[in-house]
């Protein structure tokens, strides 16, 4: 939702899924009392080029001080403003498996802006266990809790095979952003923002990467070996 918005108002979709991550380094910054950054040092926490980070900022606006670099708190506060962060956000979790039991033990949520005010299942073995605080509700509630709490996001972290049926039932109760934890693709009709989070996926990814890695080590030492057998005996060595 928010990624659909600011680029609505120019700001590139791939500059959007940074400004987390320069929120992300410029939060540690102030925790460590740093008051002041430059371009490259707050590129290089965020692990961009200098360039694309000031690319980036230039479509929010004007921020940093030739010479100076950037007042950490401002910038923080002006990227957090323009993700939507400076209002409270309330959230929904639907499935209360181990993932979703984490979801809302999860502290990031708040600290982010995000406060989670409903738990739901459909299993009947859950409803009424507090967890994090919170009872979980049975999901005939779904629609009483999102409009006591004006819900805005709604999370899924059910199996796949109920993720669509549980998508369906958010966007009828008005809910337009969903962050999905189950491995499917979800339909949902134009005005409604989707964000998909694939665990399997991202490791799969990793262990591609972790296998080329080890290929690349293995092919250097069999060219090593070969460079070392090829080499021209010493005159006067031993055969």
């Amino acid at each position: 939702m928010v990624a659909d918005l600011t680029s609505r108002r120019g700001v590139p979709d791939a500059t959007v899924a940074r400004l987390p991550e320069y929120l992300r380094a410029l939060t540690a910054l102030t925790e460590r009392g740093v008051t002041s950054v430059s371009s490259e040092e707050l590129a290089a926490a965020a692990g961009v080029s200098s360039a694309k980070l000031r690319k980036d900022l230039s479509h929010l606006g004007s921020y940093g001080v030739r010479g100076v670099g950037y007042d950490v708190e401002h910038l923080a506060y002006e990227i957090a403003r323009e993700l939507g962060l400076t209002q409270d956000w309330p959230v929904v979790i639907v499935g209360m498996g181990n993932l979703g039991r984490a979801l809302a033990d999860y502290s990031g949520f708040i600290k982010g802006g995000f406060r989670v005010v409903g738990l739901l299942d459909r299993d009947p073995a859950l409803v009424g266990q507090d967890i994090a605080g919170l009872a979980v509700r049975h999901m005939d509630d779904l629609a009483a809790v999102a409009s006591e709490h004006s819900v805005s996001i709604g999370v899924i972290a059910t199996p796949a095979a109920s993720a669509q049926d549980v998508c369906d039932a958010l966007v009828d109760t008005g809910i337009r952003a969903v962050l999905n934890f189950a491995p499917c693709m979800l339909s949902v009709p134009d005005g409604v923002d989707t964000r998909r989070v694939d665990l399997s996926t991202e490791l799969q990814i990793l262990a591609f990467h972790s296998q080329r890695r080890m290929l690349d080590v293995a092919a250097e030492g069999v060219a090593g070996d070969e460079a070392a057998a090829s080499a021209p005996t010493p005159v006067g060595a031993a055969r």
